[in-house]
């Protein structure tokens, strides 16, 4: 296995010039996107993937070599649009944590295969150790599931739910928070200010309309559940900040500062 993390595509934005150029001219003729220079990175990180795919044809590793591309969350929302899903990169809606994820695995799995299981990035640990032949710790507690049987397409997943854990204060959102998903529902919680939202993904992929005044058992049942897992997890959680100050979303000071209502340790 080879992990290789790109910083692209990521800020600041720089892309070599003709390709930037190359998509000023596309979107001239399609606004569905916002930054050339954006679309530009992506490029290139699609013409240094190809390579690195290339070499190991070279090398003839092709037929042992297993391939995982995945990104950690998704795109900056100021730079461009992750339609039809809300917003982006550091919020807990589904244009902030939805992304896809591409398996290659020569001889197991079925070229052009789909699944529409939910997964996570939690999930590539356990799932790297099963397909090496390896066993986890006895007593280690793991994030995540092992995704082999459902890279096989036999049955024996039974995950029910999936969560999330942010009680960080990024600079784009100032928003930490929680979210669980179960079924076709998820629950959102944020911390500050404090505020519970739930939506239906099978019939509102876009997060469009709250559910959760409208539907209250359903809240009171996620909520459980994202604290029963906070809870069992063992976390460090976060805890209210003394020093909070409620004035601080009107004076805008820099991330980091005392004003945090919430220490995510």
């Amino acid at each position: 296995f080879l992990y290789l993390s790109h910083y692209s595509v990521h800020t600041p934005l720089q892309a070599p010039e003709p390709l930037v150029k190359k998509y000023s001219k596309k979107l001239k003729k399609d606004d569905s996107q916002i930054s050339p220079v954006y679309a530009a990175m992506i490029e290139t990180v699609d013409h240094s993937i190809g390579q690195i795919v290339r070499k190991i044809d070279q090398l003839n590793l092709k037929s042992n070599t297993v391939i995982i591309f995945f990104s950690d969350n998704g795109g900056l929302s100021s730079v461009t649009r992750n339609r039809p899903l809300r917003l982006g990169k550091t919020y807990l809606y589904e244009g902030g944590i939805r992304v896809p994820l591409i398996i290659k695995w020569p001889g197991k799995t079925t070229p052009g295969s789909i699944s529409d299981i939910p997964v996570m990035g939690a999930d590539l640990y356990p799932t790297i150790i099963e397909m090496v032949g390896e066993a986890t710790q006895p007593g280690q507690n793991l994030d995540g599931n092992s995704l082999v049987s459902i890279l096989l397409g036999k049955d024996g997943w039974n995950r029910q739910e999936l969560f999330w854990y942010y009680p960080h204060y990024p600079p784009v959102t100032r928003q930490p928070g929680a979210a669980v998903r179960s079924g076709d529902f998820k629950l959102i919680k944020q911390y500050d200010p404090p505020r519970v939202e739930l939506y239906n993904l099978a019939e509102d992929i876009g997060e469009r309309f709250d559910l959760a005044m409208k539907i209250p058992e359903k809240v009171l049942n996620l909520e459980n559940k994202l604290e029963n897992w906070l809870n069992e997890k063992g976390f460090i959680l976060h805890k209210l900040n003394p020093d909070y100050d409620p004035e601080w979303r009107v004076k805008s000071p820099l991330p980091n500062e005392p004003w945090n209502k919430v220490f995510d340790k």
